[in-house]
């Protein structure tokens, strides 16, 4: 069993994080889930919020205030982080080493300790500062994955799009799903 944490900051795009969630339950992996305030805001204006909360009764939830939790330490033993989404606030805190609450100090941890730090951005479009910001996390070991959906796989409608983005994720975590269908040539 490996133990994943999931943040979602306030970044649009919650439904990405949601569905993520989702899905590793489905797994034997443990889930922990760091929750910003902005995540919750924009949840409301979304249309995902009660989605959501169902999701706090279900996994081990952390506010990004709880910077004295157990998995505030370098010594809790995660194998892997996803931001998801990933705000440019969040992008640029990690590139700047700048810890200030839960979700920046896991990454922290997960980059110093070389484990895969998953950051999924969705902002479009990008500014230069933004751009070297993941050429910074890039760098330091993180894989900066665009909410950018493939369209080889003909879908059908958001949860279609959704779930390929979610499908990308599980493969650079390594987790087997039927989420999206693999390129064949036709």
């Amino acid at each position: 069993m490996r133990k994943i944490i999931v943040a979602i900051t306030g970044a649009s795009g919650i439904i990405y994080g949601i569905k993520l969630v989702e899905e590793l339950l489905k797994t034997s992996n443990k889930i922990y889930l760091i929750l910003t305030d902005n995540a919750k805001t924009v949840a409301k204006y979304e249309d995902v919020y009660e989605r959501l909360v169902e999701l706090t009764n279900k996994v081990k939830t952390y506010s990004e205030h709880d910077i004295d939790s157990t998995i505030a330490s370098s010594s809790f033993n995660h194998d892997a982080m996803v931001i998801v989404p990933c705000s440019m606030k969040t992008l640029a805190g990690i590139a700047s080493g700048y810890a200030e609450n839960l979700v920046l100090r896991v990454a922290e941890n997960t980059l110093r300790l070389k484990k895969p730090l998953v950051l999924v951005i969705r902002e479009t479009p990008l500014s230069t500062i933004q751009i070297l910001n993941m050429l910074k996390v890039s760098m330091a070991g993180a894989i900066v994955l665009p909410a950018t959906p493939a369209f080889y796989s003909r879908p059908k409608s958001v949860n279609d799009i959704v779930s390929f983005v979610v499908g990308k994720i599980l493969d650079v975590l390594g987790i087997q799903h039927e989420l999206y269908k693999k390129w064949v040539t036709y």
